[in-house]
C-alpha cells in the first residue's frame, strides 16, 4: 500500500495559488492542519484568527460576502461545537462560499472527548445549504480541496492528515459513491478510515465464501438514498454500516432512513460509536475497543448470514500503525 505524506498540504497550496480569491484561515492550529508551509510561502493569502473560532466563522462570512472563498482550518470539533450560532447565521443561512476543513475526524486523534468529532455528521447534515464531504484516502484528500471549492455554498469536510494510504486512483467526485466490490450476500457501507478496515475484512470474507458488496461514501450530503436502496435490494442477507462516528445521526441513520422511506425490508446492523464518547488512545486500539474494526465487521456479517466464517484476527492481516500524533506534531494531538 502506497503511503503519501501530508497530501493535504500540497493539494491546498496548488489550488490556492491558482485561485487568488481563495484565502487560508487558521485558528491557531496551523502546523497541525498542514498549512504552515503555505503560511510561510504565501502570507498574502493567509490569515491567523487565533484561538477564537466564533470570530473566525463570522469573519469568514464577511469574506464570503466580499467575494472571497475562505478555507477555514482547524480540528473538526472546533468548527461546529463552539461556533454553532455563527456557523448558522453567518455562513449557512446566507449560503456563503466558506469551506470548513475539519481535521481529526472521529477517533483519528488520541485527544479524547474535547478533540474527537464524533457527532459532526449528525450536526452538519441537518444544516440547510450545507454540503458534507469525507476523505477516505490520499487521493480523496488531494481532490477534496478542488471539489469543495466547486460548490456554490458552504462545505464541511472531514480531512485526513499526516501519512495517508492511497486506496483509489480516481479523484473524489461530489455525489458519486465508489462501488469497491459487487457481491451478492451482504452490503457493506463505509466512509473515511473505516473503508480501509472493510477492505481488510473483504479479502478474508471472499476466501471464506462470503460475497460482499462494498460501497465507499465520500459525499454524505447530498446523500444518494436511491442508489443505497438499489444496492441493498441486490443482496440476500442485509446491510452493515461501519463508520467513524456515532451510529445515531451518521451513516447508519442515513441508510436506515433510506431503507425505511423506500419500504425495503432488509436487516441493518450499524457499527460505530454506540451512544458513547471515546477515550484517548491510538486509532487501531480505539477502533477495536469501540467496534469499528475489520474483525467487528466480520462478526456482524456472520450475524446477518447466520453462518460462522472461521475468520480470526490473524486471517485479516496486519493492522497499519500510525506514528503517535503527539510525537510528530508541534502542537500535539
Amino acid at each position: 500500500m502506497e503511503m503519501v505524506n501530508r497530501p493535504y498540504a500540497a493539494a491546498f497550496e496548488a489550488h490556492a495559488v491558482a485561485n487568488p480569491d481563495v484565502l487560508c484561515l487558521s485558528a491557531d492550529l496551523t502546523s497541525s492542519c498542514e498549512i504552515d508551509g503555505f503560511r510561510d510561502r504565501h502570507p498574502e493569502q493567509f490569515l491567523s484568527l487565533g484561538m477564537a473560532e466564533q470570530n473566525m466563522l463570522s469573519f469568514a462570512g464577511g469574506l464570503g460576502l466580499a467575494g472571497y472563498r475562505p478555507f477555514l482550518h482547524s480540528f473538526g470539533v472546533f468548527l461546529y461545537r463552539r461556533p454553532y450560532d455563527q456557523l448558522m447565521a453567518s455562513i449557512a443561512y446566507p449560503r456563503r462560499k466558506v469551506r470548513l476543513m475539519g481535521f481529526l475526524p472521529g477517533v483519528t486523534t488520541p485527544g479524547g472527548m474535547t478533540h474527537q468529532a464524533i457527532e459532526d455528521l449528525s450536526v452538519m447534515r441537518t444544516i440547510p445549504n450545507m454540503t458534507v464531504l469525507e476523505s477516505g484516502d490520499a487521493t480523496e484528500v488531494e481532490s477534496i480541496v478542488a471539489a469543495a471549492d466547486s460548490v456554490d455554498g458552504p462545505v464541511y469536510c472531514r480531512v485526513l492528515r499526516g501519512s495517508v494510504p492511497r486506496l483509489f486512483d480516481t479523484p473524489l467526485e461530489i455525489g458519486r459513491m465508489r462501488v469497491l466490490s459487487e457481491g451478492r450476500d451482504v452490503l457493506v457501507v463505509t466512509a473515511g478510515i473505516t473503508t480501509e478496515e472493510a477492505i481488510r475484512a473483504r479479502g478474508a470474507l471472499d476466501a471464506a465464501g462470503v460475497s460482499v458488496r462494498h460501497l465507499h461514501l465520500n459525499t454524505l450530503k447530498p446523500f444518494d438514498a436511491a442508489q443505497i436502496v438499489d444496492h441493498a435490494s441486490s443482496v440476500r442477507h442485509g446491510v452493515v454500516t461501519l463508520e467513524n462516528h456515532l451510529v445515531t445521526g451518521g451513516i447508519g441513520s442515513m441508510v436506515a432512513e433510506a431503507l425505511a422511506e423506500a419500504g425495503l425490508g432488509r436487516r441493518l446492523i450499524r457499527l460505530g460509536l454506540q451512544d458513547s464518547y471515546a477515550h484517548g488512545g491510538s486509532r487501531p486500539y480505539l477502533m477495536k475497543y469501540y467496534g469499528m474494526d475489520a474483525l467487528t465487521l466480520v462478526r456482524a456479517i456472520e450475524r446477518l448470514t447466520g453462518e460462522e466464517s472461521g475468520i480470526d484476527e490473524d486471517a485479516l492481516g496486519a493492522v497499519r500503525l500510525d506514528a503517535v500524533h503527539s510525537a510528530v506534531k508541534a502542537e500535539a494531538l
